[in-house]
């Protein structure tokens, strides 16, 4: 394959992983905190890139320059979503904490149709594909046979820096102490004095504030977003987190990078069928998990988030 060809290739793939992974955190630091798999996820990420939409729509007359249109889209849409996964923490989620875990997954999965029915009927022509606003520099940089489009790369520093901003959160704050200490035990965490609610809803907040980040990458990265978009990202997102080991930060963000890689070669390899590639990759994904079914960091687990 040509060189400056296969490195679009990574480049896209590199794209969609970011997204993936920013997705696939959220799952797992819900499980992490709390062994709950919120089937709503994905829907939030939806959410959070109509509630961006609906931000650019609110300031399209203002005369504000693209980049400050954008930063006020990410700003209202992560601290909306993050406020919503607190609040869906604190009545949903926590109240159930000590019930089956079958109601925890089926009120998340109540839930996310709710948000998902409601975007769909109250938001104007909620059913059709909305175009999502090209606010980034439509230019490229070639280098040689490879283009690199500064909205991608873009794109990419965003996701990055949101992944390592995690990572550092986690790593070296209090807050990031607390989560890990309620993840490792709940109980111990507790006499501890470390105040679990709050450090659940923080958690939830920022799982959800991740999930409209990607919603928002996600509709600069395809110029569109839909009603439906978190059906399939909350499915990938979900994959990934197993994939890399359900509870385990780092194993999410290798599993989004991990499904994001299945993609670009099913579509690489099968040119003709490039449609099927999401079928390619699910398989794929089973084939994992029956060989390593804790998932590719497992091992790592006993210090989950």
């Amino acid at each position: 394959m040509d060189i400056a060809l296969l490195a679009q290739h990574i480049l896209n793939g590199a794209m969609l992983g970011v997204i993936y992974a920013l997705v696939a955190v959220g799952f797992t630091l819900f499980f992490g905190v709390l062994d709950v798999i919120k089937f709503s996820h994905g829907d939030v990420v939806m959410l959070g890139a109509f509630v961006a939409l609906a931000t650019s729509v609110g300031l399209s007359g203002q005369g504000l320059p693209p980049f400050l249109t954008l930063a006020a889209m990410l700003a209202i849409s992560v601290i909306a979503m993050g406020a919503m996964g607190a609040v869906l923490a604190r009545f949903l989620v926590l109240p159930l904490r000590n019930a089956p875990t079958l109601n925890v997954l089926l009120i998340t999965l109540m839930a996310g149709t709710v948000i998902r029915e409601a975007v769909r009927l109250f938001y104007p022509q909620g059913s059709n594909p909305k175009p999502f606003p090209r606010l980034l520099p439509a230019g490229a940089w070639e280098f040689g046979e490879f283009t690199l489009r500064h909205d991608s790369a873009i794109l990419l520093v965003i996701g990055v820096g949101a992944i390592v901003a995690v990572h550092l959160l986690i790593r070296h704050t209090r807050l990031g102490l607390a989560i890990r200490a309620v993840a490792q035990d709940a109980e111990t965490a507790l006499t501890m004095g470390i105040p679990f609610q709050r450090t659940v809803l923080a958690t939830f907040a920022i799982g959800s504030a991740l999930a409209a980040l990607a919603g928002v990458v996600n509709g600069l990265y395809y110029s569109e977003v839909s009603f439906n978009m978190g059906l399939l990202l909350g499915a990938i997102g979900f994959s990934a987190a197993v994939i890399g080991g359900l509870g385990n930060v780092y194993g999410a963000i290798l599993g989004g990078f991990i499904f994001a890689g299945l993609q670009t070669f099913g579509a690489v390899a099968l040119p003709i069928a490039s449609a099927y590639k999401d079928v390619f990759a699910f398989g794929a994904v089973i084939v994992l998990m029956a060989l390593k079914p804790g998932g590719l960091l497992v091992e790592r687990s006993a210090e989950r988030v």
